[in-house]
C-alpha cells in the first residue's frame, strides 16, 4: 500500500518523533516525583543512556517506544514501505537495547522498562496501578522488572 503523504511530508512527520522527553517519559518522571523519588535525566556515561537514573536505589528506568524498540504488542507493526531499512533499524534497536541491560546487570544497576503500551493504546494500565507496581519494586530488592500492557 503505497503511503497517503507525500516523501517530503512524511519526512517532517518522522523527524518530529522525539527520542528522549516524550510524553510516557514525562508521565513516569511526574509520577515519581510525586511519590518523592529524585533521579537523574539520560545520563550518557551509563550503556543504552537510560532514560532515568535513581542513584540512591541504584535503578535506571528505560521507557521504550512499542514501534522504535519492536514489542510485541498492539502498538507494533512493520511498516509497509522500506521494510529491509526498517528491519535492520528496529533490530539494531532491540540488539543495543540487549547490550545495555548486560552491561547494567553486569554493574549491579537494577533495572526498570516500561514500556509505552503500558501507559497508552487499548492496553494500557491504569496510572494508579503503574505507579503502584513502579514503587513496590523499587522499594524491594528486585533487579529487573518489565511494566507492559495488560493483554485484551
Amino acid at each position: 500500500m503505497a503511503d497517503i503523504v507525500s516523501p517530503q511530508k512524511r519526512s517532517e512527520m518522522m523527524s518530529g518523533i522525539r527520542g528522549k522527553n516524550t510524553k510516557p517519559e514525562h508521565f513516569i518522571r511526574k509520577t515519581l516525583h510525586a511519590k518523592g523519588f529524585r533521579f537523574r535525566l539520560h545520563r550518557k556515561d551509563l550503556p543504552g543512556k537510560p532514560d532515568l537514573v535513581l542513584s540512591k536505589y541504584r535503578t535506571v528506568i528505560f521507557v521504550h517506544g512499542c514501534f522504535w524498540h519492536g514489542h510485541d504488542c498492539h502498538l507494533f507493526k512493520w511498516p509497509k514501505s522500506r521494510p529491509d531499512f526498517w528491519r535492520a533499524k528496529i533490530s539494531k534497536n532491540q540488539e543495543n537495547d540487549e547490550k545495555a541491560l548486560v552491561a547494567l546487570k553486569k554493574d549491579n544497576w537494577r533495572i526498570l522498562v516500561i514500556w509505552e503500551c503500558a501507559i497508552k493504546g487499548k492496553e494500557r494500565i491504569e496510572p494508579e496501578s503503574i505507579m503502584k507496581t513502579m514503587v513496590n519494586w523499587l522499594k524491594s530488592d528486585g533487579e529487573f522488572l518489565e511494566i507492559r500492557g495488560a493483554a485484551v
